[in-house]
């Protein structure tokens, strides 16, 4: 199984996607600051995440999210999530 994941930094509020096949351990690595790319933006969130059969498929998603129409599409999922979390969070206050 391989992974296409977004992190949202905590310190500069960007994001940053990336794919593997081990999801766990990739997140471990970029909060222990054994990823160049992200060391000095930790701590990283973990947003969203979505599964491939192969590589390759995983390596197109990637590709797909970081180009402009992919961008777009990232926010919107983004935006989904946001407003999920919140309307779960008014849920429990009720």
């Amino acid at each position: 199984m391989f992974w296409v994941y977004v992190l949202l930094s905590q310190r500069d509020n960007k994001f940053y996607i990336g794919q593997t096949n081990n999801l766990k351990d990739r997140i471990c690595r970029h909060n222990e600051g054994r990823v160049p790319a992200t060391k000095g933006r930790r701590p990283l969130a973990l947003i969203h995440s979505e599964p491939f059969a192969t590589r390759s498929e995983a390596v197109r998603r990637e590709r797909y999210l970081k180009s402009l129409r992919g961008n777009g599409r990232l926010r919107e999922i983004i935006g989904m999530l946001s407003r999920q979390g919140r309307d779960k969070a008014s849920r429990q206050r009720s």
